[in-house]
């Protein structure tokens, strides 16, 4: 979005429903932009939405869900995702008619599912998205304005959402400069099961290993640049990636079932002694890593319009 269209985007008031790193970089990146009037907050920390407030990402706090939805034009659900079905219950007969939900849930089949059964009279108001951005620390402290700039977020609009809606959110993270990708539901999860959840459990996983072996001392005083690199994730909040397994438990197991089976054959390469094929594994995952690079650096194809063959899937697969 040009800085000319950026200015023509603004939101009076917006209600964050979780005041954590994902949710306080938002509204300190509308903030910055000047494209937000008030941000009312409510959590489950007193503390941690004092220091939302001591910080700018909110300017109040509000007692419940749905007392800082009432007269929003916008209501992020910010929450882990498990959290969420309870709170769009609460928030679903206060939602004003022209006001959109939104949520950055990494997972969204589960939270579609329960949009459905809680939104009863709000559900065309509501965007499924996803923000494929963050840090391994958690809480409002860890919140930066510019954390989505260049970063991808994944729409997910069902058949109900109304277009009013999917341009209100497509605007507002181009407002942040963001790039959209419009996915599936079922594609987004199976895709994000493995280039993200699949690596915060191998990360958990080997930290969780480190952390029980009998070396553990001399480990913690001879962990490297790569171990620290590869387990700097496991320093996520840990009810999110609990919530984040429940929801997306199918495509997750398959991948990790993958993994294993990978595992297993590198195991099998290093017993027998075959340098060769273990070597041209190497390889092969170095020159797709390359590859992981230069798509990172190449810009999303964002579009205004949600490809139709894409809704008309969702309505079939109903």
């Amino acid at each position: 979005m040009s800085q000319k269209q950026s200015a023509m985007f603004y939101l009076p008031k917006v209600a964050l429903v979780g005041v954590g790193m994902i949710g306080g970089s938002l509204t300190l990146a509308l903030k910055k932009r000047k494209l937000v009037g008030h941000v009312i907050g409510v959590g489950r920390s007193q503390a941690n939405l004092e220091n939302a407030m001591r910080c700018g990402a909110i300017d109040e706090i509000a007692g419940s869900a749905s007392a800082a939805a009432q007269d929003a034009d916008l209501i992020v659900l910010a929450t882990p995702v498990g959290a969420m079905p309870s709170l769009m219950s609460q928030i679903d007969a206060v939602v004003k008619p022209d006001a959109v939900i939104t949520d950055v849930g990494s997972v969204k089949h589960g939270v579609v599912a329960a949009a459905r059964k809680a939104l009863t009279k709000s559900l065309p108001q509501f965007v499924p998205a996803h923000p494929v951005a963050g840090k391994e620390n958690s809480g409002v402290l860890a919140a930066d304005a510019d954390l989505y700039i260049n970063h991808k977020v994944a729409l997910t609009p069902i058949n109900e959402t109304s277009e009013f809606a999917v341009k209100m959110v497509s605007n507002l993270w181009r407002a942040v400069e963001a790039e959209i990708v419009f996915m599936q539901v079922e594609e987004h999860d199976r895709v994000l099961a493995m280039t993200s959840h699949l690596p915060h459990v191998l990360a958990y996983a080997m930290v969780h290993l480190f952390a029980g072996g009998g070396d553990t001392e001399k480990c913690y005083q001879m962990a490297g640049g790569g171990f620290y690199d590869f387990t700097r994730i496991a320093s996520s909040d840990p009810v999110m990636w609990r919530d984040i397994c429940k929801m997306n438990k199918q495509q997750l197991l398959q991948h990790i079932q993958s993994y294993q089976d990978t595992l297993g054959q590198i195991g099998t390469m290093i017993e027998q002694g075959n340098e060769d094929k273990l070597e041209q594994l190497f390889a092969d995952a170095r020159s797709a890593r390359a590859i992981v690079t230069e798509k990172r650096k190449q810009p999303a194809l964002d579009t205004d319009q949600v490809p139709r063959a894409m809704r008309v899937r969702q309505q079939v697969n109903r």
